[in-house]
């Protein structure tokens, strides 16, 4: 067990983390891939954990590259519900220790004393393990086991530990019954969400039709929100009529700016387009612990922050692809070379039109990135409680960094990206950032407020 735990080490180029926490250490193992050596060492079980969870759902491709849209298991979709329900049992297992706020589930007070490592480390694990068989694979599993097992011997036996313990199996045991049978892990097929006509048959004007290969997000229409009423709570207007001129504006918007070879998209927006084509779950994560570090939050405030944050990106992404099904709007790549066919005067077809990067087979309408982008912003505006906050993200893609000084400024730079890369039209976005923006709200209204 300790050899494969150095070997991943060894091979990923991990980090330490010091544990500081109730119960814990002097040093805590390194996690199976931490983040980058920029990035504070975590000094908090929270913060281990939650880097834990994320290399579980979301765990580097071939060679460690990121930034392909063909996530397959990964796909930031279901992935984004995954975070919100692991962070959801550790922000419940901080809060049976430390109280303070409003737990997500029911959830018994641990005894005083009990090691907060212990019931994150534990309610984590146990959850991750627990979510089974739609979130791990067998590989993947004895990697979070491995990497639990080597956590555990770093915290003092006795009864701090041993309560700390029985406190996450019991946070964990409540997460993994809540999320039973909550359609995550479905056999949907493209058929079983009756298409319209167009989609598996001739050209249908305005309809989506799938590219070869597998397309993804079938399940998230019919998965239980993790707060939500229902998938379609905040379900938008149906998109720009082919026929109007604001979709002849956005036609010719990104057919110029989102082009493979355009010439008047600036180097400068090549650079904003893909930046934002690596997994944004990863990106974001990474940057909320990041965040946290700086701002110096304790082990609750970052439970908190992080559970807000996963929760409301898990629903929108459930909203928006309730959204984009219902809809079936067509992406540019197919509605450019064939806009002789969309009855607007204003729209011209360019039957070699291609996007900057292949566009992700899934119906066009709204934005999942925008979506996703907004209601983890949402939330972290309503968790500081201003808009002006620093918040810092990479993407392995272009292997450069973003300081955004303002939270907004994040939302806006993804609506314009997905159009500089081809894959939208400019309402999508706008669109998607609304529909984020709501469950933000709803999600901070009714969960994670203060005791009393």
């Amino acid at each position: 067990m300790k050899s494969r735990l150095a070997l991943l080490v060894a091979l990923l180029g991990l980090v330490a983390f010091v544990g500081v926490g109730s119960g814990a250490g002097a040093t805590q193992p390194a996690t199976q891939c931490a983040p980058a050596a920029k990035y504070p060492a975590a000094t908090t079980p929270v913060a281990f954990w939650s880097t834990e969870a994320r290399c579980a759902i979301v765990p580097p491709g071939p060679a460690g590259v990121f930034g392909t849209e063909n996530f397959g298991n990964n796909f930031p979709g279901e992935a984004a519900v995954d975070m919100g329900i692991v962070h959801v049992a550790i922000y419940d297992a901080a809060l049976a220790v430390e109280g303070g706020y409003e737990p997500f589930l029911p959830t018994a007070a641990a005894p005083t004393g009990t090691s907060a490592d212990a019931a994150i480390a534990t309610a984590a694990h146990d959850t991750l393990i627990g979510l089974q068989p739609a979130l791990l694979n067998s590989s993947q599993q004895a990697i979070v086991d491995d990497d639990y097992a080597a956590y555990m011997l770093a915290i003092p036996d006795g009864t701090a530990k041993t309560n700390g313990i029985t406190v996450g199996q019991q946070v964990a045991a409540a997460v993994v019954a809540w999320r039973t049978n909550d359609g995550r892990d479905c056999s949907t097929t493209l058929t079983d969400l009756n298409p319209p006509p167009g989609v598996l048959g001739s050209l249908v004007p305005g309809v989506w039709q799938p590219a070869p290969g597998k397309v993804l997000g079938l399940c998230l229409p019919g998965m239980r929100p993790l707060a939500l009423q229902s998938a379609s709570q905040f379900r938008p207007d149906p998109p720009n009529a082919l026929t109007s001129q604001e979709y002849a504006e956005d036609f010719n918007q990104v057919e110029q700016l989102g082009a493979a070879d355009s010439t008047t998209r600036a180097p400068e927006q090549t650079q904003q387009a893909l930046f934002w084509t690596d997994h944004d779950i990863r990106m974001f994560n990474d940057g909320l612990l990041h965040l946290a570090a700086a701002r110096g939050l304790d082990l609750v405030q970052t439970a908190r922050m992080l559970a807000m944050a996963h929760v409301a990106g898990g629903d929108a992404m459930i909203g928006c692809f309730d959204a984009k099904f219902h809809y079936w709007f067509w992406r540019p790549y197919v509605a450019i070379p064939q806009a002789d066919t969309d009855g607007n005067p204003d729209t011209v077809a360019d039957p070699n039109w291609t996007p900057l990067r292949t566009t992700p087979n899934f119906p066009e309408y709204p934005s999942a990135h925008a979506c996703h982008t907004a209601a983890v912003v949402g939330a972290l505006d309503a968790f500081f409680g201003t808009d002006k906050v620093s918040l810092t993200l990479d993407s392995r893609v272009t292997g450069t960094t973003e300081v955004y000084d303002r939270l907004q400024d994040v939302v806006k730079d993804v609506d314009v990206a997905r159009v500089l890369a081809g894959f939208h039209f400019r309402n999508s976005d706008l669109q998607g950032s609304n529909l984020g923006r709501k469950v933000a709200n709803y999600v901070v209204q009714n969960y994670f407020q203060p005791t009393g």
